[in-house]
């Protein structure tokens, strides 16, 4: 990956649950707390990485209940976003 990757942020309505929903059902990019690798992550930092935070806090370093970021991988795009819009469609 010597020209590097992308994230990709984006809103969920539905807040937090609709966010652990998105999550319950993507099947082929990776779940994690790690943004970068080879492999397409996807996170829900309001859920995951900064469930331990109160709201305010979350709010003030820019992170609302509906966020998801996607750290863009080496797999063709087609199967990313076929993926990502099955998930948002199952919610």
């Amino acid at each position: 990956m010597k020209l590097g990757g992308n994230i990709v942020a984006f809103e969920i309505k539905g807040g937090i649950d609709a966010g652990r929903k998105f999550l319950d059902n993507i099947k082929m990019c990776s779940l994690s707390a790690n943004l970068g690798d080879t492999r397409t992550i996807v996170t829900h930092p309001s859920s995951t990485t900064h469930g331990r935070l109160s709201e305010e806090d979350r709010l003030e370093v820019g992170i609302t209940n509906g966020l998801v970021r996607v750290s863009v991988g080496l797999e063709h795009a087609d199967d990313i976003i076929a993926d990502l819009k099955q998930a948002l469609d199952a919610k």
